[in-house]
């Protein structure tokens, strides 16, 4: 397979190949919130959570895009990405319009004097970690694809999409690799 060159770092995506066995990470896409020396934090983007939002919802007004499994590790665990940049205090930079995490308190202020869009913020439970090296250990075994992220792609492409769409805007193979069936023994 062609390789494309892209580093690890906060901002990429991680996709699984098709033949991931951990069901945790079949098929996902995950956004690399930080990397570094000491290891590395991840959200997987496209595992929507069959909860109630109610209380989402009512702490911030308008919210209504739902939770997502963002991995296996600390499953009571909340985190949020988003886009509102400076409008959330102490937020971690991902990528120049993306942001991790903030001020909740704040963010809930910030909800109740403006409208949320469904592009403004994402929250996850549990996220998905790698010790110092492990990261770069896996993908070297190609365990992962890495990819460059969008805030088109982490915002707006349907759960359900993502990992075919991430694959297909890579081109050559990997867009081959898009259509692969979820189970190719029924094909």
């Amino acid at each position: 397979m062609t390789e494309k060159t892209v580093e690890l770092k906060a901002g990429v995506l991680l996709v699984a190949p098709p033949v991931m066995a951990d069901p945790n990470f079949r098929r996902s896409v995950v956004l690399l919130c930080d990397h570094d020396d000491e290891g590395s934090f991840g959200l997987i983007l496209n595992r929507p959570l069959k909860v109630e939002e109610v209380e989402l919802s009512q702490q911030l007004d308008g919210y209504m895009n739902g939770l997502s499994f963002g991995g296996p590790v600390q499953p009571n665990t909340l985190h949020f990405i988003h886009q509102l940049g400076d409008y959330i205090e102490d937020g971690e930079h991902i990528t120049d319009s993306m942001f991790w995490g903030g001020d909740f308190d704040h963010l809930k202020r910030v909800a109740a004097t403006r409208p949320l869009q469904r592009a403004d913020l994402k929250f996850f439970l549990g996220y998905s970690g790698w010790s110092e090296g492990q990261l770069e250990a896996e993908a070297a075994d190609g365990a992962w694809i890495i990819a460059p992220s969008s805030a088109e792609i982490v915002f707006e492409v349907a759960p359900e999409k993502m990992w075919s769409t991430v694959l297909r805007r890579l081109g050559g193979e990997y867009a081959w690799i898009a259509n692969f069936p979820a189970d190719p023994r029924l094909n």
